[in-house]
């Protein structure tokens, strides 16, 4: 049965899509965190921070409910609220940020820590995740596809679906939380199946997949960029096959989040037999925030009336500190105060009881009256050493460009800002197998990356005095992430690196 029947069989209606569709994006959020207030208005937080008398302010015109909230919540990144609310939560009390005893907590270090952060997730955060998952699959019908493709099944590539008890609640991976209550309907279509994704051993599951790879029909892969194509070269070699459609006529659609397609796409197109829709999503530990709505657009809309309550800190020095640190007085904005073109990083209050919480994604608007954007990069994945302002849309952007100007395949890079004498230089590590000259990339890099960013420019001519170009084995990439245990399922190799990690990165190329 076609996924899309499936989806009306069971009643599954697109009143949630038209009613973002149709109303205003500033309605919907103030509603949005209207009704999260008051589902956590009886709890220790909500007691706490007073959200009866936030809510009263509701009642009032203009924005006094959103000035009071502001006034009396404050903005909490990982460290603060789980010192001071969430450790509570983790140790088993319950009505802490959110009502009742909260039963999973998502493993996520993200790119840039190595301690493991305990990011809570409730019943509500689940099923919400679930109503956009199915949204997602709705805005497949606006897409040139044959009924053959939605019969296929979808291939989920995440982290291991194993779950580890501790005491009354349990920890892993979110694809593994979300796993654990995945729709029956939706069983039918899900690969690798609940067996081989339990699985917590990168090469044994993998390995799996492969073997089961021409029992299934797929239509939809998902999964980071970099373990995907690791995969499908798997499939490839095992079976003797030039491309994977060879062995998956019907695979039409690649879902990617978390890390820009760009630097991947010249090198997967290799392996494909024919073209395929390149979907984005932007799905974190913390909830389901975005998804690519409409076919041929490279932005993603804000999902507006699902647990999710936004607000938009201009990413500028007046609100963060040259760290990635946001100042405790930092300025916040709602939906309808944004500007297209200018980048926010983003706080969000969820029905998991994260409240005026700094994710640590920056973003920028494409479409205010769309809810349209994409991301730019991380607070803390800046380079900014003397006024430069590099995001890692930059940089993404300008290894693209280099990949096809020179006609190689550039998987993964990461870069560092130095001392360089009394001032400062940029240190790219590149991972190609293809031959190039590194004085050759360092002059294209440097040359498009003064094209893309006027301030990179100006400092070039200043106080940025040198690059750096060192050139890799992709697999020296995959290699470190392996010696730190996060080979495979949603790891993201980091694009800037900073302090400790560079001095682990640099010694590990060295040993």
């Amino acid at each position: 049965m076609a996924i899309i029947g499936t989806l009306l069989k069971k009643g599954i209606k697109l009143r949630e899509n038209l009613h973002q569709e149709y109303s205003s994006p500033y309605e919907l959020q103030k509603e949005e965190l209207k009704e999260l207030m008051i589902t956590a208005s009886q709890t220790e937080f909500g007691k706490y921070y007073d959200f009866d008398g936030i809510l009263s302010k509701f009642r009032k015109s203009g924005k006094a409910f959103y000035e009071t909230y502001k006034a009396s919540v404050p903005i909490h990144d990982y460290n603060k609220i789980y010192k001071d609310w969430w450790q509570l939560t983790y140790k088993g009390a319950k009505n802490i940020c959110w009502p009742g005893r909260i039963k999973y907590f998502a493993l996520s270090s993200g790119t840039s820590e190595s301690a493991s952060k305990h990011i809570p997730v409730t019943k509500e955060m689940t099923k919400a995740i679930q109503r956009t998952s199915i949204r997602q699959i709705w805005s497949l019908s606006k897409y040139d596809l044959p009924a053959s493709f939605f019969e296929a099944g979808i291939l989920m590539i995440g982290g291991s679906t194993h779950l580890n008890k501790k005491g009354n609640y349990f920890e892993g991976d979110l694809s593994g939380i979300q796993a654990a209550r995945l729709p029956f309907w939706f069983q039918h279509f899900y690969k690798p199946g609940k067996k081989i994704a339990k699985s917590r051993n990168w090469d044994n599951k993998l390995n799996q997949i492969v073997r089961k790879a021409k029992d299934w029909d797929i239509g939809i892969v998902v999964g980071v960029p970099a373990w995907i194509q690791i995969l499908i070269e798997k499939i490839l070699a095992h079976y003797k096959v030039k491309n994977i459609h060879e062995i998956w006529p019907n695979l039409r659609v690649y879902v990617h989040g978390g890390v820009s397609m760009d630097p991947y796409r010249k090198s997967f197109e290799k392996v494909l037999g024919r073209p395929i829709y390149y979907i984005e999503t932007y799905l974190a530990s913390e909830g389901f925030l975005a998804y690519q709505a409409l076919p041929k657009k490279k932005t993603m809309r804000l999902v507006l009336n699902n647990g999710l309550f936004y607000e938009f800190v201009p990413f500028d020095d007046k609100n963060f500190l040259p760290s990635g640190e946001i100042k405790p007085d930092a300025e916040t904005l709602m939906i309808d105060e944004v500007e297209e073109g200018k980048e926010y990083a983003l706080l969000l209050s969820t029905c998991a009881g994260a409240w005026r919480y700094l994710i640590g994604d920056v973003i920028k608007f494409a479409s205010l009256e769309e809810s349209e954007i994409h991301i730019t990069g991380r607070t803390k994945h800046f380079l900014s050493l003397c006024g430069e302002h590099l995001s890692v849309d930059n940089m993404n952007k300008a290894i693209e460009l280099v990949s096809d100007e020179l006609n190689v395949s550039i998987k993964e890079f990461t870069v560092s800002g130095i001392p360089f004498g009394t001032l400062f230089a940029h240190h790219w590590y590149i991972g190609t197998d293809d031959k190039v000259d590194p004085k050759v990339l360092k002059e294209k890099i440097d040359q498009h990356l003064k094209e893309l960013n006027d301030d990179y420019a100006v400092e070039r001519s200043a106080a940025l005095k040198e690059v750096f170009v060192s050139v890799l084995p992709q697999q020296k990439f995959y290699d470190w992430l392996s010696s730190k245990g996060k080979a495979g399922g949603q790891n993201k190799f980091p694009r800037v690196m900073k302090n400790a990690q560079l001095e682990e990165w640099v010694n590990f190329i060295k040993n």
